[in-house]
């Protein structure tokens, strides 16, 4: 591993810790001397990265920091390239759009040969089966989903029954085929499932839900057995 790869692995390394870490966990997950780590966290510091703490301490690396451009690796464009083609093909129209732009800002500031790659990315998304049409705007969902706010629809289930409910919108998932709000529903007290097709109507409002999302979402994913993502 070259110098410049291990100060990159260093900085890699502290964005996955969100709270001060020790320099002898730093130096052992990196596979070097803790003099070594001293050093290259030195290095860092004098070139701009905002890493705050002093041995003894522990370090951690100030949120809001970006990596450049030129540090990304090989494998991440291509993994960029992929996942935004893919939400180009497969995702509503302003998620499709600012994928499209995401990638051609990411584009502007690579340097010639990294920006090669990017352009001649072999990976391709291949066709998938037709996406089911939604009547409401989906991009409102995203908003109030941000937002943390509640949502009234119109709901008509697989059986053809309407309901109206009011919804706490946690996050949406996107099928090959369909796309499902996951919300706190208050007229079941419960979790629940709604695909975007067959909201009929929905009125987003200015009410925030009582929970974070945040907390809302661990709740789910322990109901539904699912494993936070890494």
């Amino acid at each position: 591993m070259t110098r410049s790869e291990r100060l990159l692995e260093l900085l890699q390394t502290l964005r996955r810790h969100r709270r001060p870490v020790s320099g002898r966990s730093l130096a052992q997950e990196l596979g070097v001397s803790l003099r070594t780590l001293y050093r290259d966290i030195a290095s860092l510091q004098a070139q701009g990265a905002s890493i705050e703490g002093e041995p003894g301490i522990g370090y951690i690396l100030k949120p809001g920091y970006l990596l450049p451009p030129l540090m990304l690796s090989d494998d991440e464009i291509e993994a960029l390239v992929l996942g935004s083609r893919w939400v180009a093909d497969r995702a509503d129209g302003p998620l499709a759009s600012a994928a499209h732009n995401a990638l051609a800002k990411i584009a502007a500031v690579l340097p010639d040969d990294l920006r090669g790659i990017l352009d001649a990315s072999p990976l391709l998304v291949g066709p998938g089966n037709p996406i089911v049409g939604d009547i409401v705007d989906v991009a409102s969902i995203r908003k109030s989903i941000r937002s943390e706010r509640k949502l009234v629809i119109r709901y008509r289930d697989g059986r053809g029954s309407a309901t109206e409910r009011t919804i706490w919108p946690v996050a949406l998932g996107y099928f090959d085929q369909v796309r499902a709000v996951v919300a706190w529903c208050e007229l079941r007290q419960d979790f629940r499932h709604f695909r975007t097709d067959r909201i009929a109507s929905l009125t987003p409002t200015e009410i925030r839900y009582p929970r974070r999302r945040r907390a809302l979402l661990k709740d789910w994913r322990e109901s539904e057995g699912i494993p936070a993502p890494v």
